[in-house]
């Protein structure tokens, strides 16, 4: 644990050598002006107090001499003090940001399938408390590093001064070392413990605010409550684990320097009475292990932290070190302009660990046709829904777009050409306006109203108190589903995308609205439409229907056509037609048959 935690510290260094080199200069010139303080005071004692007791009077001069170098070294140390912490902080905090950074690009870079194995609380605590962990002994690590020189340069002091006295500091130094050592190894499992329940504690607290009104519609309030306090106090009982190791350890470091203080003392009184020694000797060298004992503990709180640093390192390179990343070419779509083609060839697809979802999926929507997916609840119409804009990639087969093949092309291209609007709507905690452009190039004041009024929500975001400025609070707290589903699909649309993928995007909306917008989206010439839909007036609306069944497509065709030749279609997109008339007849034999 001492080695990895090492390590780590040298990534560090390695990451920020100059602030590094700020805080350790600080830090070194703090150690050799503690050392000559010793020595200025123990020459002070030697040569001027004992001498001006002796005789009974001052030496005016000599002590405003002593006065003015103590004052010296008082205003360096000072500067060494602020060297020492600026160049610490600003190394900690930079390597801090700099993974919270690196950890948050590499969120954005892998594919969905991996957030699905990953709690999302999880993935807050990586970005958060176990980056923290990581470089928290970054703050003491240059006090550490100069308080090794000035241990060097005091053992040599000493040994100039007294090879006995020396001899304590000899014996004093490695047990200090041993004794952190042996804290580090115990303190390593307990460190690591309580960070991984810090990450379990925050998964749980993220799921149940997220998940705030069902626990609140269901009454479970006490159940979650218990659950989350139960995870709590496993975190309690490992923090208070790691503070009793702590409150063991930390008074016999205290008390070793103390200690070899007053061996110091008494060895000093036989060296002075053989006069081997001098009194400014004995003072300088006893006043030198007064003042180690404060430096010294900066070695144990870097030493006392690696185990922690450790898990955080660890934690964190599980993150930036995860593969399956979708790689991106740089093709650009045949066609610049006017409604894309998505073509799916032979396609199969299964999740990670999972058995195979679809099967030699294949079908085409032609530039500028409404395609509606239909199928049974599990079918897969929201996994090609996911393949189309290249969400996924399939096992096998090919998913085009214009001709090329979706992994051919660059991030930038896939983006301007499709557009993706999912079942459960997200809104940015921000305004309207925020929420439709999201800072995208081209996107401006007129493009967000034309997309408003073709999402049909023009109407209800102008009756809103700012307008386009309003903000929407957290996950558009403040809108409705209709509305949210509305500004959503506005969003995507916005960005004029040349092929616009809808799962089941308009659930929320009445009827009506959803004619309305499904009615505009056709008649303008800029966009082929693939939506996933349920509602028989929707489907209707499509200029061709791909009806999928078990993963595989079983029939293309019109409405009609399908109508006509497909008893699963039939069955599904009149159901609830079959189920009304059924409740009809019911009603009329119950006025029929008296009771």
């Amino acid at each position: 644990m001492l080695a990895r935690g090492l390590w780590v510290l040298g990534q560090a260094i390695r990451t920020e050598p100059r602030r590094f080199l700020i805080g350790a200069v600080g830090s070194v010139l703090f150690g050799l002006l503690i050392i000559g303080n010793a020595f200025v005071i123990g020459n002070l004692v030697g040569r001027v107090v004992v001498p001006s007791i002796e005789q009974r009077r001052a030496e005016w001069d000599l002590l405003l001499a002593a006065a003015a170098i103590l004052l010296g070294i008082s205003l360096l140390r000072v500067l060494s003090i602020f060297g020492r912490r600026l160049g610490a902080g600003y190394m900690q905090f930079h390597l801090q940001a700099r993974y919270r950074r690196a950890v948050t690009r590499r969120y954005l870079a892998l594919p969905p399938a991996w957030h699905r194995r990953h709690a999302t609380g999880t993935l807050l605590s990586n970005a958060n408390s176990d980056v923290e962990a990581a470089f928290y002994p970054i703050a003491p690590l240059p006090f550490a590093v100069g308080t090794l020189v000035m241990l060097v340069a005091a053992v040599g002091s000493l040994f100039a001064t007294d090879w006995v006295l020396a001899l304590v500091g000899v014996a004093l130094f490695p047990s200090l070392f041993t004794l952190n050592v042996v804290y580090s190894r115990r303190m390593a499992p307990r460190q690591i413990r309580a960070q991984q329940l810090r990450a379990r504690v925050s998964a749980i607290a993220h799921e149940s605010f997220d998940g705030a009104l069902v626990v609140k519609t269901m009454g479970r309030e006490a159940a979650e409550g218990e659950r989350f306090a139960a995870e709590v106090r496993e975190l309690r009982d490992a923090l208070i684990s790691v503070g009793r190791l702590r409150g063991a350890f930390d008074p016999v470091m205290d008390a070793l320097p103390s200690l070899g203080t007053l061996a110091v003392l008494l060895l000093g009184a036989w060296r002075l009475g053989t006069g081997h020694i001098t009194v400014g000797e004995l003072v300088s060298v006893a006043f030198l292990f007064t003042v180690l004992a404060f430096p010294v503990r900066a070695i144990g709180w870097v030493v006392a932290e690696l185990p922690r640093s450790v898990a955080g390192w660890d934690r964190v390179q599980a993150v930036l070190s995860a593969t399956g990343d979708m790689t991106y070419g740089d093709a650009e779509p045949a066609a610049a302009t006017g409604p894309a083609a998505l073509a799916f060839d032979r396609v199969s697809f299964a999740y990670e660990g999972g058995r195979e979802v679809l099967h030699d999926v294949s079908f085409t929507v032609a530039p500028g046709r409404t395609v509606a997916l239909v199928g049974p609840t599990g079918s897969g119409k929201s996994t090609i829904a996911a393949l189309a804009v290249r969400l996924v990639d399939p096992a096998t087969g090919t998913v085009r777009l214009d001709g090329a093949d979706a992994r051919t092309l660059s991030a930038a291209a896939l983006a301007r050409t499709a557009a993706f609007v999912p079942q459960v709507p997200f809104v940015f905690d921000d305004t309207v306006r925020a929420n439709l452009t999201l800072d995208r190039p081209g996107v401006g004041e007129d493009e967000a109203r034309a997309a408003l009024e073709l999402a049909q929500a023009d109407a209800f975001v102008d009756k809103l108190p700012d307008g386009l400025d309003t903000a929407v609070g957290e996950r558009g707290t403040s809108l409705s589903g209709g509305q949210r589903q509305r500004l959503t699909l506005a969003r995507a649309l916005a960005g004029s995308p040349r092929l616009l993928v809808l799962d089941d995007a308009t659930s929320a909306v009445d009827p009506r609205v959803e004619s309305a917008i499904l009615a505009g989206l056709r008649g303008g010439a800029g966009t082929s439409i693939l939506v996933v839909a349920y509602r028989r007036a929707t489907i209707a609306l499509a200029d061709q229907v791909v009806y999928v069944e078990h993963g595989r497509v079983v029939a293309t065709g019109t409405h009609r056509e399908l109508l006509a030749s497909t008893p699963g279609y039939t069955a599904l997109v009149t159901a609830y037609e079959r189920a009304e008339a059924e409740r009809e007849r019911e009603h009329a034999y119950d006025e029929e048959v008296p009771a």
